[in-house]
């Protein structure tokens, strides 16, 4: 190619990154802002966004979560946009950087999902269980999360019912928490027990939360793996301009 050519070449991945990374920006400042709202006024949140907030986004203490990745966003979207604005080799390395970082622990989470499922399920059951036993009907805000994930997501516990025996909540009220019988009261150890040794009594099987979920990923795993990819060759693309545009600084 021709000096121009290069030249010319060098500007448009320029911009793109530029815009790109703009558009990172401003999705991460939009996030962080949600979350930042939801965690100081959650009742006009809930106001606004109905029974959609009230359920499936507080399962996932939503306020934490989109804080976190609005943040990463933020700096994401600065060092690119402004590195390559810039041109500065500094802050396009360390774009390159902070997303390598990013790939390389999500290729990690999911080969340890994937060969390691077994062992996450001890490691969650060994913290989570003792926490249901002492917390669940003490914490209120674990309280909720817990109901709202049973009732949602219809499980119980992580493990099952008996993740609840000899709790703090089962010493206190005698019966087990409703969603562990579908909404039949009392919720006692017989009926408790039906819906894993005799599910057609009770016209339900209610399975650990944890089961229930790797359950639904692998039923839309396409979907979840089609994400996974997209994702991957964003990260792997915005890598490779990164780099590009380093690489070049010296020779324009």
């Amino acid at each position: 190619l021709s000096p121009g050519a290069k030249m010319g070449c060098f500007t448009f991945i320029k911009v793109m990154m530029i815009l790109f990374n703009l558009a990172i920006f401003l999705g991460g400042g939009t996030l962080l802002g949600v979350g930042i709202w939801v965690t100081v006024d959650e009742k006009s949140f809930l106001d606004i966004f109905g029974t959609l907030s009230s359920s499936v986004l507080q399962v996932v203490n939503v306020s934490y979560f989109l804080i976190v990745i609005g943040s990463i966003l933020l700096v994401i979207g600065f060092l690119g946009c402004y590195g390559a604005q810039k041109e500065s080799k500094c802050l396009l390395m360390m774009f390159f950087s902070v997303v390598l970082i990013i790939f390389i622990a999500e290729v990690a989470a999911a080969v340890v999902a994937l060969v390691y499922t077994g062992l996450a399920e001890t490691l969650l059951t060994s913290v989570v269980t003792p926490l249901l036993k002492e917390k669940y009907g003490e914490d209120d805000s674990l309280t909720h999360i817990w109901n709202v994930t049973m009732k949602e997501v219809h499980c119980c516990g992580l493990n099952n019912y008996t993740d609840f025996t000899d709790s703090v909540w089962y010493e206190k009220h005698n019966v087990y928490p409703e969603p562990c019988c579908n909404g039949t009261q009392p919720c006692n150890n017989t009926l408790a027990a039906q819906t894993l040794v005799h599910p057609y009594l009770c016209g339900c099987f209610l399975q650990g939360c944890f089961d229930k979920i790797l359950e639904e990923i692998r039923t839309n795993g396409g979907v979840v793996g089609g994400v996974a990819a997209g994702i991957a060759a964003l990260e792997i693309a915005a890598m490779a301009v990164s780099m590009y545009l380093y690489c070049h600084l010296d020779q324009k």
